[in-house]
């Protein structure tokens, strides 16, 4: 039989484990952040922060209702119930966010179509040259708010996706009386979910910067709508 200390250990290794695989399967937890990066130009610093900061809302939320079911003895089963709930509520917002932001990305690539302007000379010689109205629109007059209104969309839905894993593991050691276990677990677990996060999002980020997108560049807002609504439709259809 172990002891509590082995018990302890092994209970430790065990959400260690989860948090990462958890985190590496399901790649709602860092799609949306490389796509996303790419497409506004966030900086490595900025990636990082959306990134950091939408680990921790998906976290917490799960932590904070984890707690309530300790504090009010809620049995396990009924917490994964609400665990569910919010997957489904989350998968589905992350659908509509990037259904959304497609429809947006394609209208505004549409506006933005390269066209060329002939201008005539006195001394007879023609030149042409090609540019974009509304971009060049958009970039002085764009306000700083929408500008910075997409890390909260993206924290928000992560605030609804769950940890459904953490559940089980937070009530194992609530059941033997071990507060401790619960707080070494729950750290844990998030350290190494917001981790390997992190990790995921800034190494694909970096890789896929320097993939050309050429013409297409106009649509990578688009492309990244797109690219979030099958992620989305991935997660709550084939439960990746």
């Amino acid at each position: 039989m172990l002891d509590v200390a082995e018990g302890l250990k092994l209970l430790i290794v065990t959400a260690a484990s989860v948090g990462f695989f958890h985190t590496l399967m399901g790649p709602d937890h860092y799609v949306p952040f490389i796509v996303m990066a790419r497409a506004r130009k966030w900086s490595a610093p900025m990636t990082a922060w959306v990134t950091v900061l939408c680990g921790i809302g998906h976290v917490l939320s799960s932590v904070i209702l984890g707690f309530l079911g300790i504090a009010l003895g809620v049995a396990v089963t009924k917490l994964t119930f609400l665990e569910t709930l919010r997957g489904n509520l989350a998968g589905w917002t992350l659908i509509m966010f990037g259904l959304v932001y497609c429809v947006w990305g394609v209208r505004r690539a549409i506006r933005n179509k390269p066209h060329e302007h002939v201008h005539f000379h006195e001394d007879d010689e023609v030149h042409s040259h090609t540019h974009i109205h509304h971009k060049d629109h958009v970039h002085i007059h764009a306000p700083k708010e929408s500008r910075n209104l997409t890390p909260w969309i993206l924290f928000t839905i992560f605030i609804f996706g769950p940890c459904e894993p953490l559940i089980p593991l937070l009530m194992y050691p609530a059941a033997k009386g071990s507060y401790a276990g619960v707080i070494w677990v729950t750290a844990v677990f998030g350290v190494v979910t917001i981790v390997t996060m992190l990790g995921m999002v800034m190494v694909s980020s970096m890789g896929l910067n320097l993939v050309p997108l050429g013409r297409l560049e106009r649509f990578s807002h688009a492309l990244a709508g797109a690219t979030i609504c099958m992620c989305g439709l991935a997660i709550q259809f084939l439960g990746l």
